[in-house]
């Protein structure tokens, strides 16, 4: 059997997007599906398409939207890699990028101008997208002069505007209620800003745990101590957030979500600030454009681990790859109303993916399944 796709990457990851239909189309078990596809479990994902990193093994399932306030409805999933799950309990802010781009291409939205404004529904947080895609000439396209921090080559950029992100899973910017929460360690407590905007995200003052914010992921990832020590924090985090019954119960429910970043002034000295994050466990090679979401959205909210731009200007955020640019609008009655980022995307390889037929390496259905 074989399943159409398309391999895209935006920002800093990559991902198979499928036509929801298509998938439909197959039937069965739809966590089975991708998990076999991807080649999972095993740590290499050596006979799937799967990318064998958090980064790359993820897909985008996308159909023209079922609601007449959107064009797009688009959902994500985290496949796992060296274990049999799929994760659909959030978002990625860069697997967003490709949405708008992959609608146009396929002729699903019609080209307005130089620009389109392509309104995309996620159905993983319900929340809504809006993307704004070249469109030169008036005509789709594959090919642009943006380069991002993280990627060496240029590409079409696509502006992303988080409308009303807050609440996104947790139906609160903060679950709380408090701007600033302590997280219990074994290595003691940890400021953090527990936010929900895109995405839940606890935000650790790093230099609680020892840590500038300058961290590579070599350091971080060969240092189980401190993986150890930051995976107690998200822990505790899941709970105050309502995501987790208990500690010990954090990664069974997700190990996507909260994310879990942390922060520190600028080794420059600017207004800007330091950002790592963890990515399913280890060190992210740059920053999830969610996560950035959530830096921009606490910036604005008073009493956080992260300082509000002393000009009102928009939040820069030292990443391992290089600098990202966040800014966040509020509303008239000084909530959240938009977060921006900018991202560049484009499409790898069209591909026809072959289905092996069910064997004892196929994982059984899963507890819980896709959004529909």
């Amino acid at each position: 059997m074989r399943v159409s796709a398309v391999l895209m990457r935006g920002g800093t990851s990559k991902c198979w997007v499928f036509d929801t239909r298509d998938l439909d189309a197959v039937g069965g078990d739809r966590d089975r599906l991708l998990l076999r596809l991807y080649g999972s479990p095993d740590p290499r994902q050596v006979d799937g398409v799967g990318g064998a990193t958090s980064t790359t093994s993820k897909a985008v399932l996308l159909a023209p939207s079922a609601t007449p306030d959107a064009d797009v409805d688009y959902t994500f999933a985290q496949v796992g890699i060296a274990e049999e799950r799929v994760d659909w309990s959030n978002n990625c802010g860069n697997c967003s990028a490709v949405v708008g781009l992959y609608a146009l291409q396929q002729g699903w939205v019609r080209p307005a101008g130089e620009t389109t404004r392509v309104v995309v529904r996620n159905t993983n947080t319900g929340k809504t997208i809006l993307q704004d895609v070249p469109t030169p000439g008036g005509a789709p396209t594959n090919e642009g002069d943006l380069v991002i921090e993280g990627v060496p080559f240029p590409s079409p950029g696509v502006d992303l505007g988080f409308t009303r992100p807050a609440g996104a899973v947790t139906g609160a910017l903060l679950p709380t209620g408090r701007p600033l929460d302590r997280l219990d360690t074994s290595e003691g407590q940890v400021r953090a800003s527990l936010v929900d905007a895109a995405n839940p995200t606890a935000l650790l003052w790093g230099p609680d745990l020892g840590l500038a914010g300058d961290e590579t992921p070599a350091q971080v990832d060969g240092d189980p101590r401190l993986l150890e020590v930051l995976g107690e924090a998200r822990a505790h985090a899941s709970v105050l957030m309502g995501i987790a019954p208990s500690a010990a119960d954090a990664d069974r429910v997700s190990r996507a979500i909260p994310k879990l970043a942390w922060t520190a002034p600028s080794a420059a000295g600017d207004q800007g600030i330091q950002g790592r994050m963890l990515s399913m466990g280890r060190t992210h090679p740059a920053l999830a454009v969610t996560v950035s979401v959530a830096f921009a959205a606490a910036s604005v909210t008073g009493g956080t681990v992260v300082p509000s731009p002393a000009d009102g200007g928009p939040l820069r955020i030292a990443t391992p790859s290089g600098t990202v640019t966040v800014r966040a609008e509020l509303d008239h009655a000084g909530g959240l109303e938009t977060a921006y980022v900018t991202r560049n995307a484009r499409r790898l390889a069209t591909a026809e993916l072959e289905l092996p037929g069910a064997g004892p390496r196929l994982c059984s259905p899963r507890a819980h399944s896709a959004p529909r």
